[in-house]
């Protein structure tokens, strides 16, 4: 892993760009931008994917695997994620050339250029709320510039180049990069202590939070409810902070919540009300509107207008996101990778699954987390789901740690008969399969690359009776 230096110089100007890991969601939009800025794209990805295949068809040259060849001579910019490793041959081979090699988060902030910033933060639902906020933007005749984490389901991309001064950004602070940027809008979702690899204690975290709220240019808009969010809160010292939440003290106040599919609630702000239904299930995504909407307040806009925009949102893709439905189980997808995000996602699930079971697939992210949350992961699991199916740890940029597999997760649940630890791939679809009746959702959960079992799933389901 290589931590990001925002000391190096960011060119002034781009030629030529290749992308060390070009396939990642936030990797892919950038490039996909600089392609947009008529800017030469190259890269690549240790495996093929959609990803590559799109912007192989907008003309960055993209290729399969890390190799010092795929560095072009006429490359001045080197972009890459933290999820390399120094010793990555392209990485080696630009410093050697003396090019300009920059992390993703300053290619990012080339690419704001001053614009005026609304950036997304938080432990969870940033890439929901952020394309809430590009969705609502443009229904309401915007055209802002923006970079989720995630595609938006509307529009088919996660970046675009927008004609307007707005842009919209997924700020990261796993790394600390969103301290780069000059916000002018921040929203802070949540702030639930994570990535402490790199913040080193929890009270850094709440730190870096606040110094992210206080250096925001015009306005602060943040959780009421949540517990880390009101600590942070209490650090700011901004003069235009505006609160979401159900609490009565929150001032885009979230009431009468209603789950039975699809989520519906009131809002209230300065003692006007509206009445809105979105079309995605989950109270988080409740929270998560309130949030978007008190954002479009700051922005100018009106109650009223916010909450009619905000209800055009469809989802994102890898937000529960349904792949297919085989012997009348429905089987779904969720970028879920924290226990309050497995939490959320499971709730939002029961809210529709009517009178099924629900099964998850999980796939453990990162040995860190998994050691530092198994007991919390096994007891969210066995709490919200009927049964889970828990394959191995998804190490990402992370070497192996002795002793740290999925089965710790399993072997923390209470009744073990509620879960099976399940390596293979191939044996967990077909053990899924089996217990899978009709009714049933089955929902793989994890932020690596879980979702590719969900063929084998659906092709077991296809010739498996079930329970």
């Amino acid at each position: 892993m290589i931590r990001p230096d925002l000391n190096l110089p960011i060119p002034e100007s781009i030629e030529a760009a290749h992308f060390i890991g070009i396939g990642g969601s936030g990797m892919s939009g950038l490039a996909r931008m600089f392609l947009e800025r008529g800017i030469r794209v190259s890269g690549s990805d240790r495996a093929d994917s959609r990803a590559l295949q799109e912007l192989a068809e907008l003309g960055a040259r993209v290729y399969v695997g890390h190799d010092a060849a795929n560095l072009g001579d006429d490359v001045d910019t080197v972009v890459h994620t933290g999820a390399i490793w120094p010793e990555n041959p392209e990485f080696v081979l630009a410093k050697q050339r003396g090019l300009h090699v920059i992390h993703r988060s300053q290619a990012l902030y080339w690419l704001i250029g001053g614009r005026r910033l609304v950036s997304v933060a938080g432990a969870h639902g940033k890439t929901t709320s952020t394309g809430m906020i590009v969705t609502a933007l443009k229904s309401l005749d915007a055209d802002p510039t923006f970079v989720s984490g995630g595609v938006v389901a509307d529009l088919g991309v996660s970046s675009g180049t927008g004609s307007d001064e707005l842009f919209v950004i997924e700020a990261d602070e796993s790394d600390g990069t969103f301290l780069l940027y000059d916000t002018s809008i921040a929203l802070i979702t949540n702030v639930d202590p994570d990535h402490l690899d790199h913040w080193g204690s929890d009270e850094a975290f709440y730190d870096g939070f606040a110094r992210f709220a206080n250096e925001a240019r015009e306005a602060v808009v943040i959780s009421a409810d949540d517990p880390g969010a009101r600590r942070v809160a209490a650090a700011i010292t901004h003069p235009h902070v505006v609160t979401f939440g159900t609490t009565d003290a929150a001032a885009v106040r979230i009431s009468d919540i209603r789950t039975d599919g699809p989520v519906a609630f009131r809002l209230t702000y300065r003692g006007e009300s509206v009445d809105a239904q979105l079309q995605i299930p989950g109270e988080h995504n409740a929270v998560n509107a309130a949030g978007v909407v008190a954002v479009l307040l700051t922005l100018g806009f009106g109650l009223a207008e916010s909450v009619g925009a905000v209800e055009e949102f469809a989802g994102t893709v890898r937000r529960f996101e349904l792949h297919g439905v085989q012997r009348g189980v429905s089987v779904y997808d969720d970028y879920a990778h924290h226990p309050t995000e497995v939490a959320a996602a499971l709730s939002a699930a029961r809210t529709v699954v009517g009178g099924g079971r629900l099964i998850a697939l999980h796939q453990p992210h990162t040995y860190s987390r998994t050691q530092h949350m198994y007991r919390e992961f096994a007891d969210v699991l066995e709490g919200l789901a009927d049964h889970t199916v828990v394959l191995d740890v998804y190490g990402a940029r992370e070497d192996p740690i002795p002793g740290v597999t999925g089965e710790l997760v399993s072997g923390a649940f209470h009744d073990p008969s509620h879960v099976h630890y399940v390596p293979d791939w191939q044996s967990a679809a077909d053990y899924t399969a089996s217990v899978a009746r009709e009714g049933d959702f089955v929902i793989t959960l994890g932020c690596g690359n879980v979702y590719q079992i969900i063929p084998q799933v659906l092709e077991s389901l296809s010739r498996t009776p079930g329970e």
